[in-house]
């Protein structure tokens, strides 16, 4: 990474969020909307708001988080309960699940926008958003909601670099998508399960495994985790303080996935657009 582009890039991006006059962020507190808040926030003050949706997909501890964040950046924060888990399409768990997701999501914070006198809606995808199956993005590209990043052609690792010379806490927090991510295509989406994956999380993260993530498989709990923390594995007690709380959540079976944690392994079915 050069870091004179990545800088040329952020300047082209404040000179963007400049010209919008006021703006509303699609705001989850993780590194993308987190940078995008605090550039919004240098150019625009308190005209710029960020919008956090909160429902049974998203963990509790991240809406904590992102509003200590927002409080952190002096920014105007707004909570709100999203709509997504009442609709049958998207409970239902098919590969267009994120587009059902977000279209709702974007339908709200343009409503929200219209009442609270914004001029736009941005959200954080960013240029590496390219290269995956997102048909969260086609939502918010069809709803109207513009991203500044990507149209800085801000790369993740920019945003890492550019964040930690702002001396923004996220710089270095690990990615993160909603609950309903940890569950395969076609099984529905139900808080019960929702609910297992965030607590069995939590558990790890308390255990000190930074990235974790628990695929609810049913019965099965498969555990990805990055590969330099495979070796913790090797300890026994560890081992059975895992199982054994995992199988008071629900989960009869415990597994480790050996290949360890990879962005978009759930993608890998998916052929490109439905």
């Amino acid at each position: 990474m050069d870091e004179e582009t990545a800088r040329r890039k952020k300047r082209a991006l404040l000179s963007n969020l400049e010209k919008r006059g006021s703006l509303l962020v699609a705001f989850s507190g993780g590194v993308d909307s987190s940078f995008l808040l605090a550039a919004a926030r240098e150019v625009l003050g308190e005209r710029v708001c960020a919008a956090t949706a909160v429902s049974f997909i998203h963990p509790s501890a991240e809406s904590d988080e992102a509003r200590h964040i927002a409080l952190l950046l002096g920014a105007r924060h707004v909570q709100f309960q999203s709509r997504e888990t009442s609709l049958e399409a998207f409970l239902a768990n098919s590969r267009e699940r994120c587009y059902y997701c977000k279209r709702n999501l974007f339908q709200q914070l343009f409503e929200m926008a219209k009442e609270l006198d914004f001029k736009a809606v941005a959200h954080g995808a960013n240029q590496d958003d390219l290269g995956d199956y997102r048909p969260g993005f086609r939502a918010a590209e069809g709803a109207g909601a513009i991203a500044p990043l990507m149209d800085a052609g801000l790369t993740k690792e920019e945003i890492r670099f550019l964040s930690r010379e702002m001396g923004l806490p996220t710089w270095d927090k690990p990615s993160n998508a909603c609950l309903a991510s940890r569950i395969p295509y076609g099984t529905p989406i139900t808080s019960e399960r929702t609910g297992q994956v965030e607590e069995a999380e939590q558990f790890l993260r308390e255990k000190g495994f930074r990235i974790a993530r628990v695929r609810h498989h049913g019965a099965v709990a498969r555990i990805e985790i990055a590969q330099e923390d495979m070796e913790r594995f090797h300890d026994k007690d560890l081992r059975k303080a895992i199982v054994d709380t995992l199988r008071k959540i629900g989960f009869e079976h415990v597994a480790l996935d050996l290949e360890g944690y990879v962005t978009g392994k759930m993608n890998r079915s998916v052929d490109g657009e439905l």
